[in-house]
């Protein structure tokens, strides 16, 4: 009997059959719906994740990301929806029942417990091949030859990779993080994600990791899911959630963002004030309507003199603020009603152009990095 059916029925699920020989994936929720009283937590969710995938959910306090989490470990239960997990139904399973490792933000270690014991605290079998086993995972999280210390003995980053080590002790089938690293200051924070990353990726684990840091989202994930008020914006690689957003909270929350609103012109460009800007994305059916222009701070050319050319025009020099690596300078645009525009450069780019408070600086807005927005939805052409 295949093993996935045969260790389904023993432990009370409703074997899911697969198509053909294809690897049934990690995770599959369909319609699943979460109510609080009035409230609505979580609104038809629908998300497949692949075998050895991390993928990260993605949204501000209260967008329900937490809450689908505890669901799909069975520490909450849906109101309604399905929960597939290898080819197995456990919709109705309890947590026991649902092959998963799971760390919290607060790490829950037991602080009267050593390192050793509780990372072995869900191996089940022989003391030496518990020891063995903790050994191993210790290596495997750098942190050989503490295992007879106790929690409140190691430092917070230590600490989380102890409560990693003990998610990973049983080798389940999939890893769940709750907000890990967001308890950590920024340097540890920086070297944990990068060890977790490797980590993962060197165990193949299927992952799915709760953030609200955008940072975090878009360095180590295979695929984002941006949640907003209970419900998905957009699923996609960090690339295309950054660089190709589906709506403006997506296009906000992600990243630094510039928006012109503007009215679509029979040839096909967009008026901002008296400026004329051309868009590659823009379909012609659209003449005539409002729409908003959308282009992220970096995209935005600044030259050291006038050259002329499509979607250029001048901008006074409003400031400039310095972000460590780089710079973010603001620029009013006269011919656009003075709007305002950021945009980032390096700073061996700033000292090029040698700029002054007021000064006038020439600006493009490149065509290929110009998203159009209508009724809150990327325009597609």
């Amino acid at each position: 009997m295949n093993r996935i059916l045969e260790q389904a029925i023993n432990d009370g699920a409703t074997p899911v059959a697969p198509v053909g020989s294809t690897v049934p994936d990690a995770l599959g929720l369909s319609g699943i719906h979460k109510s609080f009283g009035s409230f609505t937590a979580l609104n038809d969710i629908n998300l497949t994740v692949k075998k050895g995938e991390f993928v990260c959910l993605l949204g501000p306090s209260g967008c329900g990301k937490t809450t689908l989490l505890r669901i799909i470990a069975g520490l909450e239960s849906a109101n309604a929806g399905q929960i597939v997990m290898l080819g197995r139904d456990v919709t109705r399973q309890p947590a026991a029942k649902r092959d998963y490792g799971i760390v919290f933000q607060s790490y829950a270690l037991f602080p009267n417990l050593t390192v050793a014991e509780n990372i072995a605290y869900g191996l089940k079998g022989r003391s030496q091949d518990k020891q063995t086993r903790v050994r191993d995972l210790l290596a495997l999280i750098g942190l050989s030859g503490i295992e007879g210390k106790f929690p409140g003995q190691l430092s917070g980053g230590q600490q989380q990779r102890v409560a990693l080590a003990r998610a990973l002790a049983t080798s389940p089938g999939l890893l769940l993080l709750d907000e890990p690293l967001s308890a950590l200051d920024a340097r540890v924070r920086e070297h944990l994600r990068r060890e977790i990353r490797a980590l993962q990726q060197r165990l193949g684990i299927t992952t799915i990791m709760v953030t609200h840091d955008q940072e975090e989202a878009l360095t180590m994930a295979d695929r984002i899911v941006v949640m907003n008020h209970g419900h998905i914006e957009q699923i996609g690689t960090p690339d295309d959630i950054y660089a190709m957003p589906q709506s403006r909270f997506v296009a906000e929350f992600v990243g630094r963002a510039n928006w012109l609103t503007g009215e679509v012109q029979p040839q096909g460009a967009v008026r901002v004030g008296d400026t004329q800007l051309w868009a590659n994305k823009l379909p012609p059916l659209l003449d005539g309507r409002t729409v908003t222009l959308f282009i992220r701070p970096e995209a935005v050319v600044l030259h050291a003199h006038w050259q002329g050319g499509e979607n250029t025009m001048l901008a006074h020099l409003g400031g400039v603020e310095s972000l460590g690596g780089f710079c973010r300078v603001s620029l009013i645009v006269p011919a656009m009603n003075n709007l305002t525009l950021i945009a980032d450069v390096s700073r061996t780019e700033l000292a090029r152009l040698n700029l002054q408070a007021g000064q006038r600086v020439p600006v493009s807005l490149p065509p290929h990095a110009l998203r159009v927005f209508t009724d809150e939805a990327q325009v597609k052409a």
